[in-house]
């Protein structure tokens, strides 16, 4: 019995151990004479010099970071992003309620102190031309306004201790983390003479990367990474000489402040404390316990504006969308919005709901790689789970066939595929792009019998042209000659045209190839193949003539027989002098982004903004729809100010995203009509929310990322760096990560 209870207690102790032995992100410590403030969980946080169990100090809503001690020790500076602002703040030592001293819109973080006490150092852009470039200013602890150090740029710096001069660095590094980096934005620091901002001298270095300067006496403590990993050096300002004075073979020391006797800093979430006169550098054993709330898993709001994808069913009933990793589908008027995934620590995304109406596809790494899952719309049953082959890689755009038997997509590797969902198959590859670049991945559409794949990928010239590609034969075509920039290939419903966009003066814009061109105006017009001969063009001359009766009656049997065979039509495509077929459709030349037929006859376009926009937050500008019409050969403007346009796959109903507000409408409702209850009004997405496992996600996104370095970085060798290793380095943090910006500093 005594030695059963033994072994357990020696289990539990052995447990108790480990968890305590995992790493956790203490951040920025500050040191005074007897007390250690750092940053965690967005808080700040007091332990005694020695070590020993944390207390909280501040527990505002928003982050708290920066802090340093006021030279007696009385005070904390730190920076305070409250109320959608960063700002410098000061609270007592004991506690208290915290101070702002800043207020101006610019970020105003927090550098130091001068020597007497009296006024806090920080940096702001407030007076620069560009956000990226800083200055330095102090503020009075009692208040007033700030007022510049005489230095034309600089992003942190310490006063020697008579006040009159000051290292400094004078530039920021756009990547801070960027390791062994050796370019043109290397980080020196100068010494200054304040009285006149003239430069005395650098600290000596061969093309490091030194920061962090603390001025203690003659001396200038600094972090360097000069000799490998980041670590502590000192520039003695008498003998001109630099000497390291923590050797270290681990991680980054990542900050470093100063205080009475000792200089304390953090290597990578551990604290440490180097004594200055006896040089004895110590770790600071620190137990913290308190109330995260960030890790409290909870339920989420969704904005509409945050809907990453959205798709629409094949009759208009209800959207799908991608949000948060999650798919959900959402009612035109009634009934329940329904989470069909409810994974936290899963990417679901992509969604795409079947011709059929029965199934949604869509990309999910629950296995730990995407794989192409499909299942009920109702979101009962089991999932179908489908591999998508190895080496693993980032997929894009499932599109059903219209039997709803195959599904196309394509892959970072450039390549193009589809899945047959009835011969359960390994996925077909298709073709494969020329280059890669921005834009265009094949944007995929299937003829009406299921059997032919329509793409368009580049050209050794850079231009993209059309193919079609025959399930049957296993065969690519190509439709159009290369000599203008093709794009948005579709066949009509009764298999008889394949429409597409041209332009002829998009090679000036292609992407990667001339920088300076990005924003160069892009036109395209529109097309229709004529894919079997003898078929008549949509644009042969007209004629008004009267019919016999006989053959208006055979006309209407002929309707009638249409409306009662459901078997699609078979497509059937001539590929001798096809080019003489394409035809110019009476449709002006413009900036087209998207083309979707409807029904019979029916065109719907999207027209983006003359120069196509860089960056955004909603990843678009602003779009018009316009609906031609092959019968009256005229073109009508539909809706204006939209972001983004689905079409239902009976060409009924749309689905577009306007002003924040998502839609589902008639396809033929002519402009300006006001909506009828479930014919054009916002879906009702004030109860759309999902629930969240911070932590879950945490790792997730963590894992994510690696498999993002994988398979999007330019070097597959990640310029040999061994990812996997290092992925397993830092993977013991995610344990006691506390709040998503400790995992963006861990991926920092």
């Amino acid at each position: 019995m005594h030695k059963n209870c033994l072994i357990l207690f020696l289990i539990s102790a052995a447990l108790c151990l480990a968890e305590s032995e995992k790493p956790i992100l203490f951040r920025k410590p500050t040191v005074s004479r007897t007390q250690i403030v750092f940053s965690y969980a967005g808080d700040l946080w007091t332990v005694a010099r020695e070590g020993g169990n944390a207390t909280r100090l501040t527990a505002a809503p928003g982050v708290e970071t920066d802090p340093l001690f006021s030279p007696d020790g009385s005070q904390i500076a730190f920076t305070g992003q409250y109320d959608g602002n960063t700002d410098v703040y000061t609270v007592s030592a004991a506690g208290g309620v915290p101070r702002r001293l800043t207020y101006h819109p610019s970020p105003d973080e927090v550098v130091g102190w001068t020597p007497d006490g009296k006024q806090i150092i920080f940096g702001s852009p407030r007076n620069s031309y560009s956000f990226g470039f800083r200055c330095l200013f102090t503020v009075s602890t009692a208040g007033g306004f700030p007022s510049q150090i005489p230095l034309p740029r600089a992003e942190e710096g310490s006063y020697s201790p008579d006040g009159t001069r000051m290292a400094y660095v004078p530039n920021l590094q756009w990547q801070r983390a960027w390791k062994r980096y050796r370019g043109g934005q290397t980080k020196p620091i100068w010494i200054v003479n304040l009285s006149d901002s003239s430069v005395e001298t650098e600290v000596p270095r061969n093309n490091s990367n030194d920061f962090n300067p603390m001025w203690i006496g003659d001396t200038i403590y600094f972090l360097s990474d000069r000799n490998g990993p980041v670590s502590l050096f000192a520039y003695d300002t008498r003998t001109k000489q630099v000497r390291q004075v923590i050797q270290n073979g681990g991680l980054d020391i990542k900050s470093a402040s100063a205080g009475p006797g000792a200089i304390v800093f953090e290597q990578f979430g551990e604290i440490h404390l180097y004594d200055l006169n006896s040089n004895e550098n110590r770790k600071v054993s620190i137990h913290l316990d308190g109330d995260l709330l960030e890790v409290r898993p909870h339920f989420q709001k969704i904005e509409p504006k945050r809907i990453r994808f959205a798709g629409i069913s094949p009759s208009g009933a209800r959207a799908v969308f991608g949000v948060r990793g999650e798919i959900l589908t959402v009612p035109s008027e009634k009934g329940d919005i329904r989470n069909l995934t409810n994974t936290p620590a899963v990417a679901e995304r992509d969604p795409a709901w079947s011709p059929d109406g029965k199934s949604i596809a869509y990309f999910s790494d629950e296995s730990g790689e995407y794989a192409l899952h499909v299942r009920d719309q109702s979101g009962m049953g089991e999932v179908r789970k489908i591999d998508l082959g190895s080496p693993p890689s980032f997929y894009y755009s499932p599109v059903w066939s219209p039997d709803s038997q195959k599904i196309a997509y394509a892959d970072k590797r450039l390549s193009l595929w589809y899945v047959s969902l009835e011969s359960k198959k390994p996925p077909v590859k298709v073709d494969t792009d020329t280059y890669a670049g921005p834009g265009q991945l094949f944007n995929p559409a299937w003829s009406p019998d299921s059997k032919w794949l329509a793409y368009t990928r580049q050209l050794r010239n850079h231009l993209h042209a059309v193919f079609v590609y025959q399930t049957e034969e296993a065969k690519p075509h190509q439709v159009t000659d290369g000599m203008s920039n093709a794009a948005f290939a579709r066949f009509d419903k009764e298999g008889k045209y394949l429409y597409l966009m041209a332009s002829t003066d998009a090679a000036l814009s292609t992407g990667w190839l001339d920088m300076s061109s990005l924003a160069h105006p892009v036109t395209r017009s529109v097309y229709a193949v004529v894919l079997k001969k003898g078929v008549p063009s949509p644009m042969a001359p007209e004629s008004d003539e009267e019919k016999p009766d006989k053959d208006k009656d055979k006309d209407k049997d002929k309707d009638k027989g249409k409306d009662k065979d459901a078997k699609p039509p078979a497509v059937q495509i001539d590929f001798q002098t096809i080019g003489q077929r394409i035809v110019a459709l009476p449709i002006q030349a413009r900036n087209y982004v998207d083309l979707e037929p409807g029904k019979t006859g029916v065109l719907f376009l999207v027209e983006g903004p003359p120069v196509d926009p860089v960056g955004g937050e909603d990843g678009g500008a602003s779009l018009t729809l316009h609906k031609f019409e092959l019968k009256t050969r005229k073109t009508e403007k539909i809706l204006d100010g939209i972001n983004s346009f689905n079409l239902a796959f009976n060409g009924e109903k749309i689905l577009y995203n306007q002003k924040e507000q998502w839609v589902i409408a008639p396809a033929e409702k002519p402009s300006g009509a006001p909506p009828k209850p479930g014919e054009g009004g916002p879906l009702k997405l004030d109860t759309l929310e999902v629930y969240v496992d911070p932590r879950a996600e945490w790792k997730h996104m963590y894992r994510q990322v690696w498999r993002d370095e994988r398979d999007f970085f330019y070097d597959p060798g990640l310029h040999g760096v061994d990812a996997h290793a290092i992925q397993k380095k830092y993977a013991p943090y995610l344990e006691n990560i506390s709040s998503r910006d400790d995992l963006n500093y861990l991926f920092e």
